[in-house]
């Protein structure tokens, strides 16, 4: 029987990409609740709803579902949801549609990688978290 590194079925493959996704959000999942008045502040700027419930979603959203994809929890409903998440970030924080110059080079570049990053996800959701998780056991 030959082996495929990259076959659907890897567990290690699959156990890189769920360390590689979740190590975004739990970097700054965490940033977010150490900072947390910088976060409400950042949720006004941007014009969250409700800038106090925007930054505790943010919190829960990017560092404790990160940690459960991470360690493949609920992995493939939770990948799901955030996936909905990083492209409603996208929308709100990222709308370089109303922007010109750097602004909106850099917005632009932030806004396709979060749709980049939903994919990543979403495959994830489809392929499962493989055996090396929670899940998996």
């Amino acid at each position: 029987m030959r082996y495929n590194l990259f076959g659907p079925g890897n567990s290690a493959v699959l156990l890189v990409s769920r360390i590689l996704l979740a190590a975004l959000f739990v970097l700054f999942g965490w940033s977010k609740v150490t900072g947390f008045s910088g976060t409400v502040d950042y949720m006004a700027h941007v014009g969250a709803p409700v800038p106090m419930l925007s930054a505790a979603i943010a919190v829960i959203m990017e560092l404790v579902v990160g940690i459960l994809i991470l360690v493949g929890f609920y992995t493939r409903p939770l990948a799901v949801l955030l996936a909905l998440y990083t492209v409603g970030t996208a929308i709100i924080g990222h709308h370089f549609w109303n922007m010109t110059g750097a602004d909106q080079m850099a917005n632009m570049i932030n806004f396709y990688k979060n749709v980049s990053i939903a994919g990543g996800l979403l495959a994830l959701a489809v392929t499962g978290p493989g055996r090396f998780s929670i899940d998996g056991k």
